[in-house]
């Protein structure tokens, strides 16, 4: 797995959105999460397996099913990549407060 993997998984709503309901509810099968999605569950399957390529989620076979969980270690490059972006619009948002506090009440 390489940092472009996970950037390259990231790209796409889809994916960013199974990502969020692994996060907000945890592990599922394939069809519950396919229950949240207007596609057939085969293009779901390789959205979910460029997830676990990228080291995003791992695949856990019980019986018939896959579940599937978040595995979050691999955002931790991504934070930290986004950190001096983050900490220059904080910054930014800041200067705005204060000039918007200056101004005279209407």
């Amino acid at each position: 797995m390489s940092e472009g993997d996970v950037f390259a998984a990231l790209a796409n709503p889809t994916r960013r959105e199974l990502l969020r309901l692994l996060l907000e509810r945890g592990e599922q099968p394939v069809q519950r999460l396919a229950d949240h999605f207007d596609m057939r569950r085969p293009s779901l399957s390789e959205h979910l397996r460029v997830l676990r390529d990228a080291g995003l989620v791992v695949e856990q076979p019980v019986g018939r099913q896959r579940l599937y969980s978040l595995r979050p270690e691999p955002l931790r490059e991504v934070a930290d990549w986004l950190g001096p972006y983050e900490r220059f619009w904080r910054a930014r948002l800041a200067d705005l407060r204060d000039v918007l506090d200056g101004l005279p009440d209407e």
